[in-house]
């Protein structure tokens, strides 16, 4: 009788919590609709929810090179009165970007885990392994570390919900490239790592 109870309690919670928590992201995945368009890299095919929310539904271009290396960041300024500095992309205009003079971005080497290859908007990508503790992400073609300063900005991002992420090569800093994240509007800067 105490084990008849026993297993019916515990079948009682499992039930309970299957019906109160949400869905994993797969199950949530595997559940979206809709067409879309583009190419995508790493699996997956283009949905109604992968479509892009930031920079007014829109891929952005790649960013120019300064002319100026001691020109300063450049903040967005709203119209709340508000400033935002922060690394992102709106009304197609990049805004947050780092001086090209800026040390941190200085390498002896760039480049010398080769170059990636399938930069821009015309290439999504699914992560399909991520290392929080590295700060490493993987695409089925090539691996990237993300810049120490640029990881709080995207610690917290769905690194494996979807085609999410962009490349764009650094038009400032040699060596490096700028990972764009579709949904946020934000960009962090990442080496590559090599296939």
């Amino acid at each position: 009788m105490k084990t008849r109870l026993v297993l019916l309690s515990a079948s009682v919670l499992i039930l309970s919590a299957s019906i109160l928590l949400p869905p994993s992201a797969e199950a949530q995945r595997s559940g979206r609709s809709g067409g879309g368009g583009g190419r995508t890299s790493g699996g997956g095919s283009r949905t109604a929810q992968s479509r892009p929310r930031a920079n007014q539904g829109h891929l952005p271009k790649a960013p120019a090179a300064r002319s100026n290396p001691s020109e300063p960041r450049q903040a967005e300024h709203l119209s709340t009165g508000h400033v935002n500095d922060m690394p992102h992309v709106n009304h197609n205009q990049w805004f947050g970007h780092e001086q090209p003079n800026d040390a941190r971005f200085h390498m002896d080497k760039p480049f010398s885990h080769g170059r990636f290859a399938h930069l821009g908007p015309t290439f999504r990508y699914r992560v399909t392994r991520f290392d929080a503790n590295l700060h490493r992400f993987w695409f089925s073609n090539g691996s990237f570390e993300v810049a120490t300063w640029d990881w709080p900005l995207c610690a917290d991002w769905c690194w494996d919900c979807g085609d999410d992420f962009v490349v764009y090569d650094d038009p400032d800093h040699p060596g490096w490239n700028m990972l764009y994240n579709v949904h946020t509007g934000v960009y962090v800067h990442v080496q590559y790592m090599g296939a």
